[in-house]
């Protein structure tokens, strides 16, 4: 039967100093290190064996995955990566300390902002500092200015149907390292989580969330590979 393997990316460097990250390229530090290793090492624990792993274009996703895969001893899988799995865009709110906007904007609208699943933050300008049309990674694509959970799951779904969930079909065990939202996009689609509860759905960083699906790729059962650190699972509708 398939199984799934969610992997969020260890801490990053924007993740220590509280400012919002989005499409930025910014590196794990020595504790997400260690956690992505962590999450390997649990997979190779728990004897799955990796058949093909995806991961974002963003660095801190890209090397998750494979220090993951080296403590899982598992170095050779292939790994494919694709924008469509990065995180959120945040828009003119990138770059910015989460506290200091909380106290500009205030405390109400940056939750709004952050955990709403269809109010996006204001777009990014164009030509600014963080204008990712100047990235190579992107370039011909048809990038947003900005994001909501919503718009994010708009974008990730037709790759999970075009390039991810065809492997599953084959029965294959398949590893997704990525971020938070992308993430919990994936989450929602396979859970069918109501739009006001997957903004409560937490996936803690390096703790793999292990996934069997059936057939038509329902989830039959769903853990963390580390208990002690797992989050409430929503239930399969």
């Amino acid at each position: 039967m398939p199984v799934l393997v969610l992997l969020r990316h260890g801490q990053s460097q924007w993740n220590l100093e509280n400012r919002f990250t989005g499409w930025v390229d910014v590196d794990l530090t020595a504790e997400g290190e260690a956690q992505a290793r962590k999450g390997g090492e649990l997979i190779k624990a728990a004897g799955i064996d990796i058949d093909e792993a995806f991961t974002s274009v963003q660095t801190r996703a890209i090397r998750t995955c494979n220090l993951a895969l080296d403590a899982a001893s598992q170095s050779f899988v292939p790994v494919t990566k694709d924008w469509r799995l990065n995180e959120r865009h945040y828009g003119g709110l990138t770059g910015l300390n989460k506290a200091e906007t909380a106290e500009k904007h205030g405390e109400e609208q940056v939750t709004i902002w952050r955990r709403s699943y269809d109010i996006p933050p204001p777009e990014l300008a164009p030509g600014g500092e963080y204008d990712f049309g100047k990235d190579r990674r992107y370039a011909g694509k048809d990038l947003p200015s900005t994001e909501s959970l919503k718009t994010t799951l708009v974008r990730v779904l037709p790759y999970w149907e075009a390039a991810i969930a065809p492997k599953l079909t084959a029965g294959e065990t398949i590893l997704v390292a990525a971020h938070g939202n992308s993430l919990r996009a994936i989450v929602k689609h396979l859970f069918n989580v109501p739009d006001a509860d997957i903004v409560h759905v937490e996936i803690p960083t390096g703790n793999p969330l292990v996934i069997d699906l059936d057939d038509a790729l329902k989830p039959t059962g769903a853990r963390y590979l580390d208990e002690s650190r797992a989050q409430p699972l929503p239930a399969a509708r």
